[in-house]
């Protein structure tokens, strides 16, 4: 049913998306600043390494 895969790109999906968010809690356009860009990998990465290790902690 679930895989590693799976909760790798739903972290990927996630953190991404809640990285793009970011700067506009400090009033910053979300969509097209240089923050929002680099805020969207880091949050994408952050989000991958919490998938494969949700995943590798229930045991998929």
């Amino acid at each position: 049913m679930f895989t590693r895969k799976k909760f790798i790109w739903a972290g990927l999906f996630i953190g991404s998306t809640l990285g793009s968010m970011t700067p506009g809690l400090w009033g910053g356009n979300m969509f097209f600043s240089m923050s929002s860009v680099l805020l969207t990998a880091v949050g994408g990465f952050v989000g991958i390494w919490v998938g494969f290790k949700l995943a590798s902690r229930l045991g998929l």
